[in-house]
């Protein structure tokens, strides 16, 4: 019906079948691209929930050799030096 009704070479965006497959087109697109917006997302929430962890072990590590290094200086200071 709807292609009788066309004149016999229509132009592209004049031709409503066409445009219909472009659209089917376009949202298969739109779909692949939502899948890997969502998979980039889901690997980049992971990624920084690593180097959360990273940075929290690294500062326990940082706060632990701080707290060995405040030790170990104050029995140096209180041993005397003999020259």
């Amino acid at each position: 019906e709807i292609m009788k009704s066309l004149p016999d070479d229509p132009a592209a965006e004049e031709n409503p079948i066409a445009l219909l497959e472009e659209i089917s087109v376009v949202k298969s697109r739109y779909k692949l691209l939502c899948m890997q917006l969502e998979q980039i997302y889901i690997e980049q929430r992971e990624s920084v929930k690593a180097i959360r962890a990273a940075l929290g072990d690294t500062v326990k590590r940082d706060t632990h050799l701080n707290s060995f290094m405040e030790i170990d200086a104050s029995v140096h200071s209180c041993v005397p030096v003999l020259y």
